[in-house]
């Protein structure tokens, strides 16, 4: 199993329907509004490293009100 971790800074005043629009992300396992630096922090868990791009690209970037994320990818145990 790959985990990903997304930072996720989103526009103001538009946090809540951001993060609802993620949380029904297939991949998605958590997320949770955060203070600081980032709005957002969103853990994905996918068979495959491949599938990663494929969620950030079409489902998460893609998301009205996402302004810009940053990916914490893991390594394999």
């Amino acid at each position: 199993m790959i985990k990903a971790y997304v930072l996720v800074v989103a526009n103001p005043g538009a946090t809540k329907t951001v993060r609802d629009a993620l949380v029904a992300v297939k991949g998605v396992v958590e997320c949770h509004e955060v203070m600081g630096p980032y709005d957002i922090v969103v853990e994905i868990e996918v068979e495959d490293l491949s599938e990663v791009p494929i969620i950030l690209g079409e489902h998460i970037r893609s998301v009205s009100g996402v302004e810009s994320t940053t990916s914490l990818v893991t390594f394999p145990g």
